[in-house]
């Protein structure tokens, strides 16, 4: 266990990596086995293989659907992240044949799309490496129709190939049947494996079934027919490490791309990421000191590692600039604790958005998106204030003005939550509906409307009025026990990844490395980061 494992933090870490381990572990040791012996890598070790030695790999929705389907589909069945190959920035999405064949469960669907939106937002090029049996059909409900279908990936291969100039790459390395054929077809490139790779619209099955013919595999949708018959694929290669070193061969020869340079020199952060175990309290309600935490994932810097924006105004937001491996980013933070009010005012609340702090930290991402510089969201919010006073100091169109400023800038957003994401606060600080770059969160991130308490207060506070301290009846109590448990579940930073809310759950010492990648990413496109879909020059 984690030297820091008896903190809330360390037994949320220690819980985290064990579930991590197990999905990734994919369809089991058989399966992996069975791969091998058809002379193919599995998913990972593709993936292991496609990035640069010493490159790091952020894995984007590793726990979808863990907590569904009764543990049958990890991850899934789809390894999605970016990774660094030929010493840039690339989106990879890799099929899983040793969960149920790397057929396509609903969620199989989410998780390309946010590939692929990573992708067209950033500018980064994107790599398939296929080997899918196709829709798993007792859940094609969720995979066949709708606007989130699987059709909408062939959307977005097509935008990215006619529109947006995103270099698309894709290595056919098992199956690619029926209509999931057109993923690699709508790419700019095609290799295949001699021996192991098919492609076609259907099997000899489905051929014999629909046609009476008798076909083999090789000969209706092999690597060999389709370079030198239909023309469909580009390349053909040997095996599967062969195709690997065949990828990164078309990666080294595409465009430059923009790679911008750090602003300054890069540092180490001024605190060790192990001192958040001891930082955050074992009750989340407890203030902390978001200083300090900032100084584990901020570079160090010669005047300290944030230069705080209006630091006496509105304090319990905290705004200023920093670098994170020396690239500048605007950071914006909620305090925790109390802070003492004008004369005759009373104090405020951390973690909670009043008008002057809205105020602030819309002026704030205003200049940040003037000076081009990418803003990092650290959240532990419960909400805007509520009240009359509240309503008369204009908190309405004060929250409006943060809110727009949010959404409206143009540079890059990283979101990381490390406690608190409640309420339309939860919204002001870049929620994902506001289409974040990239949105993390700790082990120790609550994401709900708001706090289990607060939620029995405002379904059940007639009835414990009429209660008077008196015993509920039997009926109210269990009501009450029941919202309090389903909160504490909805409220766990698992129950979020597992449904795509957060593109990754981080420990404190991976953080830093990974939001530096993502930071990177985000900035090989000079902007706007207003939707994947956004021109340069449409703004």
């Amino acid at each position: 266990m984690n030297e820091n494992g008896d903190s809330r933090m360390g037994a949320l870490v220690t819980e985290l990596r064990e579930l991590e381990a197990r999905i990734q572990r994919g369809g089991g040791e058989a399966r992996v086995t069975r791969q091998h012996a058809q002379g193919k890598l599995t998913a990972r070790e593709r993936v292991d293989l496609l990035i640069d030695e010493g490159g790091g790999f952020l894995e984007i929705g590793l726990l979808i659907a863990h907590d569904r389907y009764d543990g049958r589909a990890p991850a899934a069945g789809v390894v999605t992240g970016v990774g660094e190959v030929c010493g840039r920035e690339v989106v990879i999405v890799a099929n899983d044949q040793t969960v149920k064949a790397g057929s396509w469960w609903p969620e199989t669907i989410t998780k390309i799309l946010r590939a692929q939106e990573i992708a067209m937002r950033c500018r980064v090029p994107i790599v398939y490496l296929v080997d899918s049996a196709g829709v798993n059909l007792p859940y094609q409900g969720g995979v066949f129709p709708g606007k989130y279908g699987g059709s909408r990936i062939f959307y977005y291969n097509s935008i990215m190939r006619h529109y947006l100039e995103v270099p698309q790459i894709s290595a056919v390395m098992g199956q690619c049947i029926a209509g999931g054929a057109y993923l690699p077809a709508l790419s700019d490139v095609i290799v295949m494996v001699d021996g192991t790779s098919f492609m076609g619209l259907g099997g000899p099955n489905l051929v014999k079934g629909a046609t009476g013919q008798e076909v083999e595999a090789e000969e209706l949708g092999g690597a060999l027919m389709h370079n030198r018959v239909s023309g469909v694929a580009h390349y053909r290669v040997a095996d599967d490490e062969a195709c690997i070193e065949k990828i990164r061969s078309l990666v080294a020869g595409l465009p430059p791309g923009l790679r911008p340079a750090p602003a300054v020199e890069p540092q180490d952060a001024a605190r060790a990421p192990e001192e958040v175990y001891a930082l955050l309290p074992a009750d989340h309600r407890q203030p902390f000191e978001m200083e300090a935490l900032l100084e584990t994932i901020l570079d160090a810097g010669e005047d300290g590692p944030l230069e705080e924006f209006q630091a006496d105004h509105a304090p319990e937001m905290l705004t200023g600039t920093g670098h994170i491996d020396g690239f500048r980013v605007g950071v914006i933070a909620n305090r925790r604790g109390m802070f003492r009010g004008e004369a005759g005012e009373p104090p405020k609340f951390g973690g909670i958005v009043y008008t002057e702090s809205a105020e602030k930290v819309a002026y704030f991402m205003d200049l940040c998106d003037r000076h081009a510089t990418p803003l990092l969201f650290v959240q532990d919010v419960s909400g805007f204030m509520v009240g009359p006073e509240a309503e008369q100091s204009g908190i309405i169109r004060a929250g409006a003005r943060m809110v727009e400023s949010m959404a409206t800038a143009r540079v890059p957003k990283l979101v990381l939550t490390v406690n608190h994401a409640s309420g339309a606060g939860y919204y002001a600080m870049a929620a994902q509906g506001f289409d974040p770059d990239f949105i993390f969160t700790w082990p120790t991130g609550r994401m709900a409307v708001m706090e289990g308490e607060a939620a029995v207060s405002a379904a059940f506070g007639r009835k414990l009025e009429e209660a008077e301290g008196g015993e509920l009846d039997e009926e109210t109590a269990a009501a009450i026990e029941q919202t309090r448990e389903d909160y504490e579940e909805q409220l766990d930073a698992k129950y979020a990844a597992a449904r795509g809310f957060v593109d990754a759950i981080l420990t404190p010492e991976d953080t830093r490395a990974v939001l530096s990648l993502a930071l990177r990413c985000s900035l090989a496109n000079p902007g706007p980061h207003l939707g994947p879909f956004t021109l340069p020059d449409s703004l």
